[in-house]
């Protein structure tokens, strides 16, 4: 008979209980631990995976009213939620197993048992246990799951459409956007969807990798390669292997280094510096730049071979400016991330953005994109109050770039947060420009435009 894979623990005083229980079980289940003290049971429940307690309602003579053993039930219920216990009581004492059941006990046993009665309940407790270990895998999965913001506009929704297309498939992609767009989100968004999404997602910022490091970064290096190889080594891409390698700025490679980078792709193998056997690699590749890829090829800085080779299919992202109707969901969306993040990834707790922010928010030109948001809104939020950011907690009611007129809601708005920062400090333009976020020139200009001198 083949023994079912579950850990069973036997907690009782009477050395023959112990003894009895374990000769039953270990003819059944795989491990079987025992002890007769329950001031163990936080130790062994700490160091090993238990399935079911058979736990022991009494342990001292004279007390026998089973309050023990609620009190330790409570206790694995608390330490292992997932591990099921099962109560072992005297016949004269069920009432106070039963009131075991109702705080979480998953059933009883009477003392002295029946054979097939106590294999019968802890082979229904191990079946539930796995239940409650899946649900908590589940229910562990469901909360890391990052969360994407896809947006409403054309364009990012047909770009989002094919992502979920391409992750499908071992196809490289090549990702195009101007800087702060989201690139590194959608790339990880592409492998979360993949089914390499339980392998490694390796980032590699080309950008900041100097020549002289490129190849040891990218391709490990053997020990005594170079005076600094103490160990072997392996690179990003042994370090991808299996899941999906994130080339960003891949457009910043000098073209000696492109030649490197394309053989590794071509052979799909890659050789350690200081070694001359290649390793077989089994990686996906997603590319990323801000720069025009297609006119570096031309000017003949970029190699036509290696954009071939990374761009299977090529996704655009669009800035903000070309998804407006986005800026005000994406805005409440990053804030209750970031609330989160701050509340120990607890619920956002109520934070939000006063009313006029959503107009300021829309015309703020954001040159940084959704990267220039995130920073303006992590800032907003350290130093709100009341759980509400206003628009200079924002810092974006400077509007240089922005042609308005008289016309223009936002004017007013402006004119009227300058007139109430003026009167609350008296006139000082020194304190009102910093409340504001302006400089004292910039100050001057819109009190010139607004005709506030008097």
């Amino acid at each position: 008979m083949r023994k079912k894979l579950a850990q069973i623990l036997v907690v009782d005083d009477q050395e023959e209980i112990l003894f009895s229980a374990k000769m039953i079980l270990k003819k059944h289940f795989e491990t079987i631990f025992t002890t007769n003290s329950p001031k163990k049971i936080i130790s062994i429940l700490s160091e090993n995976e238990i399935n079911v307690v058979l736990l022991d309602m009494n342990y001292r003579i004279g007390f026998e009213d089973g309050r023990e053993g609620i009190h330790w039930l409570k206790e694995v219920k608390t330490l292992s939620p997932q591990t099921i216990v099962i109560l072992m009581t005297a016949f004269g004492k069920i009432e106070t197993a039963v009131e075991g059941i109702k705080i979480g006990a998953f059933d009883y046993v009477l003392k002295p048992w029946n054979n097939e009665k106590l294999l019968e309940v802890i082979d229904k407790a191990v079946a539930e246990s796995r239940k409650n270990s899946k649900k908590a895998s589940a229910e562990k999965e469901e909360k890391n799951e990052k969360r994407y913001f896809v947006g409403t506009s054309a364009k990012i929704k047909q770009a989002y459409s094919i992502a979920e297309k391409v992750a499908r498939t071992d196809a490289n992609v090549l990702i195009l956007g101007e800087n702060g767009t989201g690139k590194y989100v959608f790339a990880e968004y592409i492998h979360q969807h993949s089914e390499r999404k339980n392998q490694p997602f390796v980032h590699v910022d080309l950008g900041s990798l100097s020549d002289n490091l490129f190849e040891s970064e990218l391709f490990g290096y053997a020990k005594g390669a170079f005076t600094d190889a103490k160990i072997d080594t392996p690179g990003r891409f042994e370090n991808a292997s299996n899941g999906t390698i994130f080339l960003d700025e891949i457009g910043n490679i000098p073209l000696h280094l492109q030649a490197k980078l394309l053989h590794v792709l071509q052979t799909k193998t890659v050789t350690r510096l200081g070694e001359s056997k290649p390793r077989p690699l089994n990686v996906r590749v997603i590319a990323a730049t801000n720069s025009d890829i297609k006119t570096e090829v031309k000017n003949k800085t970029f190699r036509e071979d290696l954009l071939y080779r990374i761009n299977t299919m090529e996704i655009n992202l669009p800035s903000l400016r070309e998804r407006k109707d986005d800026i005000v969901p994406m805005a409440n969306f990053i804030l209750e991330q970031i609330a989160e993040k701050y509340n120990h990834g607890h619920e956002a707790s109520g934070w939000h953005f006063e009313d006029n922010v959503a107009l300021y928010l829309e015309k703020y030109p954001w040159k940084g994109n959704v990267r220039e948001m995130e920073n303006k809104i992590e800032r907003a939020l350290i130093l709100a109050e009341n759980n509400t950011i206003s628009v200079m907690d924002l810092d974006i009611l400077d509007f240089e770039e922005i042609q308005e007129n008289d016309e223009n809601p936002l004017s007013e708005m402006e004119k009227g947060a300058i007139e109430k920062a003026l009167f609350k400090h008296n006139g000082n333009i020194s304190k009102t420009a910093e409340e504001l976020g302006l400089s004292r020139a910039a100050l001057y200009r819109r009190i010139e435009k607004y005709d506030l001198k008097n």
